[in-house]
C-alpha cells in the first residue's frame, strides 16, 4: 500500500499571470464597478447597486459591469439546490414569492442511514430541516437574475473570463480578460481575439469556489485565515423520471467509506424530473476514491433505483464546494479597490447544506458598501472595510459561527463526528470550547486502497466520457491547456488524479500522466489537491441548463 502527500506534487499559483502591475491599455473599457462572475453573488450585487443608484440619482449614470466566463449566463452554475428564499425576497420586494425562479416548495423530507443493500430512516437533524425552502435549478435562477439585471441597465459580458487583476501599488484598478482563438501551443490561430482590459473604481470578485483571482489576491496581500479552506466535490445528475418524488431525500454512510465526509441527495424538480447527487470531502484518505463512480453505484441502490428505472439522464455536472466554514473565512474581505463575495469567500454552511442565499446576501452587502464609498469618493480598503463589518455583523457569519466546528469534527471519522455534531447543535457551537485546527486538503496524506472494478451499464450508470457529453461540454479540441501540472508526478500520483477528477481529464498511462484539457468542466477538484486550474477562453467548459 503506497502513500501520497498531494502538496508535494502541487505547483504554486502562477502569480505572474494572475496579478499584473501594469497600466490598462489605451483602449480599456471604463466601468465604475466590475463584478467578476455572474453567479448569485455577482448578479445580486449588481442588481442592488443599480437599484441604489437609480433611487438616489446623485452618482449619475453609474456604469456597472458583470463579466462571466461561460458563453451564456447559467451555463457554469451548479448546485443542489434547496434554497432559502429570504434574501431573494429582500432583493426583489416587488416580485411575488410565486414568481421567483424556483421549481417548487419543499413539502416533505427524509434522511436515511444507508447500507449497501438497505436503508433506515432517521430523524431529520435540526440543521437539515427545510420547511419554507424551495427546490430550484441554480442555472435557471441565474438566467432569471441576469434578466432582472439587464432591466436595470447592468452591462452583462458573457464569454469573458478574467485572466488577471491589474494593480497599481496596493490598489486593484481593473482586470484583463483571457485571449481566445489560441492553438495548442498558445499561438494565435483562427478566430484569435486579444485580451480586453477593463478598469473600475471597485472590482468585486464573485468568481465562485476556488477562484484563482481571489486566491492570488489574498496571497499577494498576505491575507490568511484561522484555518485553511477545505473543499468537497459534488457530482450531480438530473433525470426525467416516470415515478414522481414527493420529498427531498438526504442520506448518510454508504457508499462512502467511514473516514470520508459527505452524503447523497435526491430532490424533486417537478412531477417528472429529479436531481440526484453525491458530495464527498476532498480530504478523503483513499487515494482511489472516485466521486463519479460512487454516484453511479448509488443509483443502483433500491432507495434511488425505484425512481430512476425507466427514466433517462438529462444532464450531468460537477463542482467543488467550500466547507471550511467560520474558521476558514479570510481575515479580510476587502482591500483597496476590491471586495470578495460569495463562494470565493467560503460562505457555505455545511451542516444545513446551504450557500446560495448567503452568496446573494453577501453580494447585496457588497453593493451597499460600494455605493457609500462611491458617494464619499473613497474606494480605499479602509472605506470598503464597511463591507467586512456588514457581513461579520450579519446572520451569514452568525450562522457559520454556530456550526464553526461541525464539519471539522468529522475529520476524526463518521461516528465520532456524528456524536460531536449533536453536542455542537445542542450547545449552539459552544462545544468543544475552542477552535478545531485542520490542514488543507492537499496536506492530508492518502493511501492507495484496493478499488473494486466498476463497469457502467449505460442505462442507469455511465462512464465519465458519457457523463461529460451530458454536461454539454463543447470545448474545442485544439484549445491550449489551462491546467498547470507539477513536477515528479509518478504513476501512483497520476492514478490519484484520475480518480479525483470526475470528468476524465487525467489518465494514468503506464507510469505517465496524460492530460485531456477539453474534457474539463471547471469543477476545480484537482486545483484543490493537484494540477492548478487557470482561466481559459470564453465559452469553454460545460453548458448547464437545468443544474
Amino acid at each position: 500500500m503506497s502513500r501520497i502527500l498531494p502538496i508535494r506534487h502541487q505547483p504554486s499559483l502562477p502569480m505572474d499571470r494572475l496579478i499584473k502591475a501594469e497600466a490598462p491599455g489605451a483602449e480599456a473599457i471604463e466601468m465604475d464597478v466590475l463584478f467578476v462572475g455572474a453567479g448569485p453573488a455577482g448578479l445580486a450585487g449588481a442588481i442592488e447597486l443599480a437599484r441604489l443608484a437609480k433611487q438616489d440619482g446623485s452618482l449619475g449614470d453609474l456604469q456597472i459591469g458583470v463579466l462571466e466566463k461561460a458563453g451564456s449566463l447559467g451555463e457554469h452554475n451548479l448546485s443542489g439546490a434547496v434554497v432559502n428564499p429570504g434574501p431573494f425576497r429582500e432583493l426583489f420586494p416587488d416580485v411575488p414569492l410565486a414568481d421567483l425562479p424556483f421549481r417548487q416548495a419543499v413539502t416533505g423530507e427524509a434522511v436515511y442511514l444507508m447500507t449497501e443493500g438497505g436503508s433506515v430512516r432517521i430523524p431529520t437533524p435540526p440543521t437539515m430541516q427545510n420547511h419554507g425552502n424551495y427546490v430550484a435549478s441554480l442555472s435557471e435562477v441565474v438566467r432569471w437574475m441576469g434578466g432582472k439585471a439587464e432591466e436595470l441597465g447592468v452591462n452583462l459580458f458573457a464569454g469573458f473570463p478574467v485572466d488577471s487583476l491589474l494593480v497599481e501599488g496596493s490598489r486593484v484598478t481593473g482586470v484583463r480578460t483571457t485571449a481566445s482563438g489560441l492553438d495548442r501551443e498558445g499561438n494565435p490561430g483562427d478566430g484569435f481575439a486579444e485580451p480586453t482590459d477593463l478598469t473600475a473604481k471597485v472590482t468585486v470578485l464573485t468568481e465562485g469556489t476556488r477562484g484563482p483571482l481571489s486566491q492570488a489576491w489574498r496571497q499577494w496581500r498576505g491575507i490568511g485565515s484561522p484555518n485553511p479552506q477545505i473543499y468537497a466535490l459534488g457530482v450531480k445528475e438530473v433525470w426525467d423520471v416516470k415515478k414522481p418524488l414527493d420529498r427531498i431525500i438526504h442520506t448518510l454512510a454508504w457508499p462512502l467509506p467511514r473516514d470520508a465526509f459527505g452524503g447523497t441527495f435526491m430532490y424533486p424538480m417537478g412531477p417528472s424530473q429529479v436531481a440526484i447527487g453525491i458530495v464527498i470531502g476532498l480530504d478523503a484518505k483513499d487515494a482511489r476514491l472516485d466521486v463519479h463512480e460512487l454516484l453511479q453505484r448509488t443509483k443502483l441502490h433500491p432507495l434511488f433505483r425505484q425512481y430512476l428505472e425507466g427514466g433517462s439522464m438529462v444532464e450531468w455536472g460537477a463542482k467543488t464546494i467550500p466547507e471550511g466554514g467560520f474558521y476558514a473565512l479570510p481575515d479580510r474581505f476587502s482591500g483597496d479597490g476590491l471586495i470578495m463575495a460569495g463562494d470565493c469567500l467560503g460562505t457555505v454552511e455545511v451542516a444545513s447544506l446551504k450557500g446560495i442565499h448567503y452568496a446573494v446576501q453577501s453580494g447585496m452587502f457588497a453593493a451597499r458598501a460600494i455605493y457609500d464609498a462611491l458617494k464619499a469618493g473613497d474606494t480605499s480598503g479602509t472605506r470598503l472595510g464597511a463591507y467586512d463589518a456588514l457581513l461579520r455583523g450579519s446572520y451569514v457569519v452568525a450562522d457559520l459561527k454556530k456550526r464553526r466546528n461541525m464539519r471539522l469534527a468529522f475529520k476524526q471519522g463518521f461516528y465520532l463526528g456524528g456524536i460531536k455534531s449533536v453536542l455542537m447543535t445542542v450547545t449552539g457551537g459552544a462545544f468543544p470550547g475552542g477552535q478545531i485546527h485542520t490542514e488543507s486538503d492537499a496536506d492530508e496524506e492518502r493511501e492507495t486502497r484496493p478499488a473494486p472494478p466498476f463497469v457502467p451499464d449505460n442505462t442507469l450508470t455511465f462512464s465519465k466520457v458519457d457523463a461529460v457529453f451530458k454536461s454539454g461540454n463543447a470545448t474545442r479540441d485544439t484549445i491550449p491547456s489551462h491546467l498547470v501540472v507539477g513536477q515528479d508526478v509518478s504513476g501512483e500520483v497520476a492514478d490519484f488524479y484520475s480518480h479525483v477528477c470526475p470528468a476524465g481529464v487525467y489518465e494514468r498511462v503506464g507510469d505517465e500522466l496524460r492530460v485531456n484539457p477539453p474534457n474539463c468542466v471547471d469543477c476545480k477538484a484537482t486545483d484543490v489537491v493537484g494540477p492548478r486550474w487557470t482561466p481559459r477562453e470564453g465559452g469553454s467548459g460545460p453548458k448547464y441548463r437545468v443544474m
